[in-house]
């Protein structure tokens, strides 16, 4: 989740929740005080999303503590190197 996006993704519903709203109702007041609400549900859920991101990799790396054999294994995994062919190794 890139956070500056989702801000102006975010921007870009409200104002296309704010036109919708003003052209359905006609109200410059009601508009501001839906849209307001939009922005609070909309923050809300974008802070719950990074929540559940965040709990999801500390499970994740919990469970990759809680078995140190395995850890142990990924770290004499052998790394070949690039290949010629890639754009990075010229």
């Amino acid at each position: 989740m890139y956070a500056p996006r989702v801000f102006v993704s975010m921007v870009g519903a409200l104002a296309v929740f704010a036109i919708a709203t003003y052209w359905l109702s006609g109200s410059l007041s009601g508009t501001a005080i839906k849209t307001a609400v939009c922005a609070v549900l909309l923050q809300t859920g974008y802070f719950g999303g990074v929540l559940y991101l965040v709990w999801k990799e500390s499970r994740s790396r919990g469970a990759k503590q809680a078995s140190p054999a395995r850890s142990e294994e990924t770290e004499k995994l052998h790394v070949s190197p690039f290949k010629g062919s890639e754009p990075f190794n010229r």
